[in-house]
């Protein structure tokens, strides 16, 4: 038995996990008979999620029993993928990527880490020695095509990429919420389970909740107002508030005034943007803008978040600035119902080193070979890879590993990844699917079952509404060979630097340990290394970090901190550890060079010279937009029968009146154009009205596109959805933060001959 495990009389036993699905990581109570698991549910008792649960824990279930899952390594032989032993599969690549990078050098080979990643500790804290032995330039991640704006806003602002400032939504009483759908995604950037009944008792002791987005969302139908906003337009509406705040002297940051910076420069550079000036840009009326931003400096408890609506657009990276910009001058930064910074038990660089002060960020140590996009956060744009294959000179990416991800389905133009993946020397990946990526793979080797690897919350415990501690043991043994992920990539690190496949993963691992302890630890080390002697790989790492976390035992000085061993003890049945709710933490938290918030970094304030030439663009007639599914948080989702049930989910939302402009019908097929990119690209989808939306905006999901030769994936092949990221333009990003703009990409839309619906749904016609 593990540490979570209890029997029952009748032969069951009883399992708690972390749901590894989506940000909001619920507490599971799974019932376990004879080898199968016979039902999943919400743990009542978990300190942090307090028995919520979503679809998408219940199919945890489907997820490990899915005969689509890969369970050995694939090893590509003329074309066909075969079988083969996990020593078979990294003597093939023993072979063939060294001898490519002598020949081509570190940057011919690129990485990639897709989104799973951050819910796999074995992945997230391994990752990092992986391209450590790479020392290519050519690193790449998710973050480039969701949250790198939000990343580089905080980085400028607070010293660090992981300092988010999080709304106190307990204790709040207003909250504006812009770009975020978190009835659908359980928060994003702030791990909330169970925002919808944390917004109803707001709700119910007198708060409010206002949603600004294009779509009413699931949760703009519960807020108490709903403002449609142009897509691409937050910036612009964020501007409007911030300049009604200085105009109307309602600036008063509060105890934080002595621990800002910038304040005169912000209010210099936003006073070309008045509520009355943004107004036609943004869609939203000059007196509702006056008005909330009222409303948001005249409310003690109040709070702005925005996410992924904000970020993925070209404006992300001074939307993510300006919605904490909105936040400090109102005085609601770093307070009680305003937003507050989580204090992670382990891994969080805030909560380390020298309170107070710090080297801050820097970016653009290096710039991509084609584009010349800068580096941010060590990585460069994800849609810059294609380009990197394409290109041929020195530095050419010849060979690519690629971790938990899609890109294909991912990344705009994927059919153009597409055929550069094909164009390559030699190919990892790292997967437990067959799908539309990893069937260009030479190489496929398949991670354990989420039920058989312990879990803790590496990133999203920096992220969470509430303190806490948790910790999982593994359900089910691993098959025989199966090794752990950060066995696996300890292996290829190894690889990488020239020891070859004769040392085993433990004993590498234990001299990369021993040389990290004593960077880190100095003439602590051995007595360090001593102390977590009996355990190995991440857990060794877990142990560590608690211990030297800021409520940790300090390896004995403090016998009453956190231990991994106290966090086992005090999860499983008892639900994990509560350490209390969040508390203000500036200046301590601050890793900035002048120990201040910066509200002014020079990059951003030089980047509105692009708003304010925009302000005379004509708006586009029609965007498009993606959306957020509960049951739908990545591609390979789809193949999980309990979230791939019901109704069709990849349809266009379109609003009546575009309907008839454009003469469209309720389920009937349209075929829709992108008005951006040079040459016909386009898609066809069933279309699907609705008045949620706002006139001139079709929405489509993100993620879908399936049925493509050469995978396995059986039941999304079913219902393959229209792939929305072939319409977009992949040279189209936010400058500074490199993340590709998904949101506000114009388009043209034309009804097709009606078809059965159930044809419908084999949609993703495109040519490039």
């Amino acid at each position: 038995m593990t540490e979570s495990t209890a029997i029952q009389s009748n032969g069951e036993t009883t399992h708690h996990r972390i749901c590894p699905l989506c940000e909001a990581c619920c507490g599971l109570e799974l019932k376990v008979k004879a080898g199968k698991v016979i039902s999943i549910r919400g743990h009542e008792a978990d300190v942090f999620s307090a028995g919520y649960i979503c679809p998408k824990g219940v199919a945890l279930k489907d997820l490990h029993e899915d005969p689509d899952r890969l369970r050995t390594p694939l090893i590509k032989r003329d074309g066909v993928f075969v079988e083969a032993s996990w020593d078979e599969a990294f003597e093939e690549i023993n072979r063939r990527l060294p001898p490519l990078i002598a020949a081509h050098g570190k940057d011919s080979v690129a990485v990639m880490a897709g989104n799973p990643t951050s819910h796999k500790a074995g992945l997230l804290l391994y990752f990092p020695r992986l391209v450590r032995a790479l020392g290519s330039r050519n690193v790449y991640s998710a973050s480039t095509l969701d949250q790198m704006p939000k990343q580089l806003a905080s980085g400028l602002m607070f010293g660090n990429w992981l300092s988010v400032a999080v709304p106190d939504i307990s204790r709040s009483d207003f909250v504006l919420m812009l770009g975020a759908n978190p009835l659908a995604s359980n928060g994003s950037l702030w791990t909330v389970p169970d925002f919808k009944g944390k917004a109803k008792a707001l709700q119910a002791r007198g708060g409010k909740l206002v949603v600004v987005d294009p779509r009413r969302t699931e949760t703009a139908a519960m807020a108490d107002e709903h403002h449609f906003i142009r897509p691409g337009g937050d910036m612009f509406f964020l501007l409007g508030l911030l300049h009604t705040v200085f105009a109307e002297k309602l600036a008063h940051p509060g105890r934080l005034a002595e621990h800002l910076n910038g304040l005169a420069e912000l209010e210099a550079a936003v006073a070309p943007f008045d509520a009355g000036t943004v107004a036609a840009r943004c869609g939203i009326g000059a007196d509702t803008i006056r008005s909330l931003a009222r409303t948001l400096a005249g409310t003690p408890r109040a709070a702005v978040y925005g996410r992924i609506g904000t970020c993925t657009q070209e404006y992300g990276t001074l939307a993510s600035w300006l919605i904490d910009v909105l936040n400090a001058v109102t005085g609601h930064l770093d307070e009680i119902g305003g937003v507050l910074f989580p204090k992670a038990a382990a891994f969080a660089a805030n909560t380390a080193g020298r309170p107070g002060s710090g080297k801050g960020v820097t970016t653009g140590r290096h710039h991509s070979r084609v584009s010349r996009a800068p580096e941010v956060l060590g990585e460069l744009p994800a849609t810059c890879l294609a380009e990197e294959i394409e290109t041929a000179g020195p530095g050419q990416v010849k060979a690519f590993i690629s971790i938990a991800t899609n890109p294909v389905l991912s990344v705009p133009n994927g059919e153009r990844l597409s055929r550069a993946l094909d164009q390559l020397d030699f190919m990892v990946s790292l997967d437990i699917y067959l799908n539309e990526t990893s069937r260009h793979a030479d190489v496929i080797l398949p991670g354990p079952s989420p039920l058989e690897d312990m879990h803790y919350d590496v990133v999203f415990t920096q992220f969470s509404w509430r303190n806490h501690a948790r910790y999982s043991a593994p359900v089910f043994a691993r098959a025989d060979g199966q090794p752990d992920e950060w066995e696996t990539l300890t292996r290829l690190t190894g690889i990488l630097q020239g020891k070859g496949i004769g040392t085993s993963a433990v004993d590498l691992d234990d001299i990369q340990f021993a040389q990290d302890t004593q960077r880190l630890f100095g003439e602590h080390s051995a007595a360090v290394v001593h102390a977590v002697s009996g355990l190995k790989g991440t857990e060794r790492l877990l142990d560590v970090a608690l211990r030297s976390g800021p409520y940790g035992d300090g390896f004995g000085r403090k016998p009453e901190g956190l231990t991994l061993a106290k966090a086992k003890s005090m999860s499983g049945a008892l639900g994990g550890m509560d350490l209390g709710e969040l508390a203000p933490r500036i200046p301590e938290i601050l890793r900035t060079p002048s120990g201040k918030v910066e509200l002014a970094p020079p990059s951003l304030l030089a980047d509105l010279a692009r708003p304010a030439a925009d302000l005379l663009r004509p708006v586009p007639d029609l965007v498009i937009v993606g959306r957020r599914d509960v049951r739908s948080n990545n591609s390979w989702m789809h193949n999980l029968p309990l979230l791939a049930k019901g109704p069709l989910r990849c349809t266009a939302l379109v609003h009546p009146q575009d309907a008839a402009r454009f003469g469209l019908a309720d389920g009937a097929i349209a075929r829709i154009s992108s008005s951006k990119v040079a040459g016909p690209r386009h898609i066809e989808a069933q279309v699907q009205l609705s008045e949620s939306m706002m006139p001139g905006v079709v929405s489509l999901p993100h993620g879908w596109g399936h049925g493509q030769p050469g995978t396995r994936l059986s039941l999304a092949a079913e219902r393959p959805g229209a792939n929305l990221n072939a319409l977009l333009d992949e040279q189209w990003r936010d400058p500074l933060s490199g993340n590709a703009v998904l949101s506000g990409i114009p388009v043209t839309i034309r009804a097709l001959e009606a078809r059965p619906a159930a044809s419908a749904t084999a949609a993703a016609v495109v040519q490039a």
